[in-house]
């Protein structure tokens, strides 16, 4: 696997290389549909370029977050074709084994119905669910114009982030991968805490439902 991901860094690099703010753009696309492409060895390296003076800051940018909005466009149609209605069916058939019902589905929803817009650009910004978070957008009817206006506004950040520091490292870029790295490393812990907590409460209901009735 790491092997891989090594072969797929190095794609990367030439084809930025090679390509310009096209390929900057097209490996954004790919990333959010195909997330071992990852952003962080994309825009970094762009940034690198610019510092160079073989790009331009903002057209690295722009090609970036266009990239970007074209490949969540694709996830959030994908939603939008499964629909609440099919969703809500499926979670009420298997959710029991993921310890999940069709009230949390709802629930879910209705928090998205709420604060849907903040979550999209929230969520642009975290490992795995950068992508993801154009799933349920589509799957909750989201307009697309909000859709892209909060995706756009969260991927321009990310995207700054990682250009920005690759500019400022040069060929130096690489160090940002460290970061990322500690970054994903410390939400994943946080993630795996708050699944766990959600999983002992879930259980500790059942159980005490199932005593209830004995």
């Amino acid at each position: 696997m790491a092997q891989l991901l090594e072969q797929i860094r190095m794609w990367a690099e030439q084809l930025v290389s090679a390509m310009g703010y096209v390929g900057i753009a097209l490996l954004m696309f790919l990333e959010n549909i195909f997330p071992p492409i990852p952003s962080e060895v994309i825009m970094p390296f762009a940034g690198s370029l610019v510092s160079k003076g073989e790009l331009n800051f903002v057209g690295a940018l722009a090609a970036g977050t266009v990239g970007a909005l074209f490949g969540v466009v694709a996830i959030y149609y994908i939603g939008i074709a499964i629909s609440h209605d099919r969703a809500k069916q499926w979670f009420d058939r298997y959710g029991q084994y993921f310890l999940l019902s069709e009230d949390d589905f709802n629930q879910a929803m209705d928090k998205f119905d709420r604060h849907g817009p903040i979550m999209v650009l929230v969520g642009r910004l975290m490992p795995a669910i950068r992508s993801l978070i154009s799933l349920p957008a589509g799957l909750n009817g989201m307009g697309l114009v909000k859709f892209l206006v909060y995706t756009a506004i969260g991927t321009t950040i990310w995207n700054l982030i990682l250009l920005g520091a690759g500019f400022y490292l040069g060929s130096n870029w690489e160090q940002v991968l460290q970061f990322v790295d500690t970054y994903e490393t410390v939400f994943w812990v946080i993630l795996g805490l708050v699944v766990a907590y959600y999983i002992f409460r879930r259980v500790k209901a059942q159980s005490g439902s199932s005593s209830d009735y004995a």
